[in-house]
């Protein structure tokens, strides 16, 4: 793979406009991952300054090294929740060393071309897991929303009327920017009785130190860490490339999805000697960037640098900014992000793709976890789609004027799933003497079509019969040939029986 320098300069580059954009989109993003972070670490177990240190390191690296311009990484709740047992047992340092191994494993799958699996993730399912996403967005933010006094309400209200109501002045400077500016000076002047970014957990002060994992190097740390740095890369790559395709779709624009792999492994290594814990991309933020104007690398990298700026010289103020002003945002978040035309779509579409849609939604919203409910959805489009084309097939039995001849016209696709309806088309031939299997509309896609195939011909035989199989396409006649037993092609490939 060749490193195009000009085309990576252009993520960057922007015009006067542009850059404005990026970086005030980059502000907003900034404000909105301190919540985030600091909730991610007490799921996690650990210090606020993990999740925010982490948050920084990855922002500002991916944006270097990430193949997706414009897309939001830092700590997230995926890879929180996996790393809880791992630092109870073992304690934080352990939690570093994963991290690095973690990035370690999704830089080799980077070099692997995993990235590619993603081409067997369906629409349904990725619709599915925007839905569940923007479910889950707005689920978390109930907690600041119950057992709180009419304030928070007013604030939450008035917030959501300036982000969908300035934009109709201008659009110079983004509009959640606005909310959270104006609110948090109406909390402060007023001394609201709002939870604050404070009350979250302690921000912490000066910039965070390089060091290594204090953790023996042995096999017995490597057998302790790899576990959960596998299960981190994996659930963290997969996350990643979502949003990646995600943010793809929001920009019509492409993106390297095999540099984002390696970049994410990168960004995690580097939050990791830098205090941090393993994240990946984050969609709500990612959203957020985007509708704020964010489209380059410079937004990406401002996110991360402003959350810098942010906790080494105005953590108190930030501690101050009222929660209400980004609940607000999160629930334009989970608003924006929601796919609406999916559920005018149920009855549009096939049943099957609004079955995966809604399982994946299911399965994300009932366990929290966004890797189970593309796996469930990814293994239904695969029965769905295995039953589809197992209905596509067919057997028609001609019978010559003498009546010793039996042709059999097989047209379809012959694979694991048609097998035993193959099989079965030939178990009532008592009649004919020689049988002629015409497959020249047929395709064998796997060994076990080529076993069926086997079984027919060996057991025609056994009985004193001639079997003739014609038609082969060039395909069909090379996986024949190489796992056959009983019978090879014996005819030119691609030839047409008459």
């Amino acid at each position: 793979m060749t490193f195009d320098f000009n085309a990576y300069l252009r993520q960057w580059r922007t015009d006067g406009a542009g850059a404005r954009r990026d970086i005030l989109a980059g502000i907003v993003v900034a404000l909105a991952l301190i919540p985030e972070a600091i909730g991610f670490s007490i799921i996690a177990g650990v210090d606020p300054r993990v999740g925010l240190y982490a948050s920084v390191a990855i922002a500002m690296t991916i944006a270097l090294i990430g193949g997706r311009p414009g897309m939001i990484s830092a700590a997230t709740a995926a890879v929180a929740v996996l790393v809880g047992p791992l630092v109870r047992a073992h304690g934080v340092e352990y939690l570093f060393a994963a991290t690095i191994l973690m990035g370690l494993i999704q830089i080799v799958a980077g070099l692997l071309r995993v990235h590619l699996v993603m081409q067997f993730v369906s629409r349904s399912v990725i619709t599915g897991f925007v839905n569940a996403l923007a479910i889950l967005i707005f689920l978390a933010q109930l907690p600041q929303l119950t057992h709180v006094g009419w304030q928070t309400y007013a604030m939450v209200a008035g917030g959501l009327a300036i982000i969908y109501g300035f934009p109709r002045l201008t659009r110079a400077v983004p509009s959640p920017l606005i909310a959270i500016v104006v609110l948090s000076a109406i909390s402060i002047g007023l001394g609201l009785p709002v939870h604050t970014v404070g009350d979250m957990g302690k921000l912490p002060e000066g910039l965070p130190g390089f060091a290594l994992p204090q953790v023996p190097l042995t096999l017995e740390t490597l057998r302790i860490i790899f576990p959960t740095a596998l299960t981190m890369a994996a659930v963290g790559l997969l996350e990643s490339l979502l949003t990646a395709q995600i943010v793809d779709d929001m920009t019509d624009t492409d993106s390297d999805k095999r540099q984002e792999c390696a970049g994410q492994g990168g960004a995690n290594i580097v939050a990791a000697l830098f205090g941090g814990m393993g994240g990946c991309a984050m969609i709500g933020q990612s959203v957020i960037n985007v509708t704020s104007g964010g489209r380059s690398r410079l937004s990406t990298f401002v996110a991360g640098a402003f959350l810098l700026f942010l906790l080494a010289v105005l953590g108190p103020w930030v501690g101050r900014v009222p929660m209400p002003a980004l609940v607000a945002v999160m629930i334009m978040v989970s608003i924006g992000t929601f796919s609406w035309n999916s559920i005018r779509n149920l009855r549009r579409h096939p049943p099957t793709s609004s079955a995966v849609m809604l399982a994946t939604v299911i399965v994300v919203v009932a366990t929290r976890d966004l890797s189970m409910g593309v796996l469930a959805g990814v293994l239904l489009s695969g029965i769905f789609f295995a039953a589809k084309v197992q209905r596509m097939f067919a057997v028609e039995r001609l019978l010559s004027a003498e009546g010793d001849v039996a042709t059999y016209r097989v047209a379809g696709q012959i694979f694991f799933a048609s097998v035993d309806r193959f099989t079965r088309a030939f178990q009532a031939e008592r009649v004919a003497t020689a049988v002629r299997i015409d497959v020249s509309a047929a395709h064998f896609w796997d060994i076990s079509g080529v076993a069926a195939l086997d079984k027919i011909v060996a057991r025609l035989r056994r009985e004193g019969r001639a079997v003739e199989v014609v038609g082969y396409n060039r395909a069909s006649a090379d996986i024949v040939d190489r796992f056959a037993l009983h019978d090879k092609t014996g005819v030119e490939l691609g030839a047409v029986p008459h």
